[in-house]
């Protein structure tokens, strides 16, 4: 039987604080499935997304709710109308309550700190099965 190939994919993790990246990073993993590897890329502003979108073939957005100056909510909005193309967006919340939001912000799906291995791997697994099949 022969292996389905491993398709490598490019995470931005956008958070002012770097321990709530290392958070995202450790609830990802860099292999949410056996058929998925995952580089991650960094950014702690907006001009840092901005940036690395630009510079990147960026496959998913996880951004932190929560983040200060610039929340991951009003940073998914601002990219989803200012950027052609905008990958799909995980926006990481503190509140359930806040998903609503979430929609207002276009993005693609909702976790909630803390996050959960399982179900972080899951969603990213499958937005970025979707990305792939929508490319192909």
């Amino acid at each position: 039987m022969t292996e389905a190939p491993t398709q490598r994919h490019t995470v931005l993790l956008y958070s002012d604080d770097p321990a709530v990246r290392e958070s995202m990073r450790q609830a990802i993993g860099v292999r949410p499935a056996a058929d998925l590897s995952i580089e991650f890329v960094d950014a702690s502003t907006y001009a840092e997304c901005v940036k690395l979108i630009d510079d990147y073939e960026i496959d998913l957005l996880v951004l932190d709710g929560e983040a200060s100056p610039g929340g991951g909510m009003g940073i998914a909005r601002q990219l989803h109308d200012e950027v052609a193309d905008t990958p799909p967006t995980v926006l990481v919340i503190a509140r359930a309550a806040d998903r609503w939001l979430a929609a207002y912000a276009k993005v693609t799906a909702t976790l909630t700190h803390p996050l959960d291995p399982v179900t972080t791997g899951r969603t990213v697994a499958d937005l970025l099965r979707q990305k792939a099949s929508a490319s192909a």
